[in-house]
């Protein structure tokens, strides 16, 4: 069985396929400091509770936004599975173009994000990725990364403003009561500022990259915030949670082929 690692800067996935199917998907807080043993440890109770093992799994790649935690999460692989892992960036052949400047500072989620989306959609598309940082990436319709945009995340934004105004409190983020876009209170007003501002950034965006690329384009949107704006934006045309482990399995496979693996 296979286990997929995918470590954003807020986030770890972790996630089991037995080769035809996902069966099993655990997220933990990401942090650089965590050791193999403190991951076994972790892992093995979570796999516990889904009838599997430590044992069971004997494969792994890694995809990872944050450099200090590789080592950790590669001695996990080494340690307790007994088998190398794939590393995108590292050890892991893509087989896509990356058409941008300076291909070794594209993002790893945002070329996993890439296969994943050109796996399941055709044609050119745009990724928006809605996390730590939102990210807006082209895709070519064959499959090249053709480079994007980076923004600061909707959480990082909330909290760069509690924490610069020291009048402001620190609120939850969801969609404004009553749809409102004009606050009658603090809480509101900052609400709809951020949510009615990012779905303005995310339209107004979009638009600009479609009349820039100047051909029709597919948007998908993911990410651990994407489902904030699902229903409240006709920019996105797809709202997919699957892209990462779609294109972290497609990775697998694309470097294990002919090798025995499932």
């Amino acid at each position: 069985m296979l286990l997929a690692i995918e470590q954003g800067n807020t986030n770890t996935l972790f996630a089991v396929h037995d080769g035809e199917r996902w069966i099993a998907q655990w997220r933990a807080a990401t942090d650089a400091t965590r050791t193999a043993d403190e991951y076994a440890v972790w892992l093995s109770q979570l796999l516990a509770m889904a009838d599997l093992s430590l044992a069971s799994l004997d494969a792994c790649i890694i995809s990872s936004v944050v450099p200090q935690s590789i080592f950790n999460l590669r001695n996990l692989s080494r340690r307790y599975l007994h088998t190398e892992p794939l590393v995108v960036g590292e050890n892991a052949e893509l087989g896509i173009a990356v058409r941008i400047e300076k291909p070794s500072e594209a993002g790893a989620d945002r070329l996993v994000n890439a296969i994943g989306a050109h796996m399941a959609y055709p044609g050119d598309l745009i990724i928006v990725d809605s996390g730590t940082a939102t990210t807006f990436d082209v895709i070519a319709a064959d499959g090249g990364f053709e480079g994007g945009v980076i923004t600061p995340g909707i959480n990082l934004s909330m909290q760069a403003l509690h924490e610069a105004a020291a009048k402001l409190p620190r609120v939850a983020i969801r969609r404004p009561a009553r749809n409102r876009v004009i606050g009658t209170d603090t809480v509101e007003a900052m609400q709809a500022g951020v949510f009615w501002g990012y779905i303005a950034m995310i339209e107004g965006l979009v638009g600009r990259i479609k009349q820039e690329w100047a051909k029709p384009m597919t948007v998908v949107g993911t990410g651990g915030i994407a489902s904030l704006f699902e229903g409240d934006t006709q920019a996105i045309d797809i709202f997919d949670h699957d892209l990462t482990i779609r294109g972290l399995l497609e990775i697998y496979r694309r470097n294990t082929a002919g090798k025995g693996a499932s």
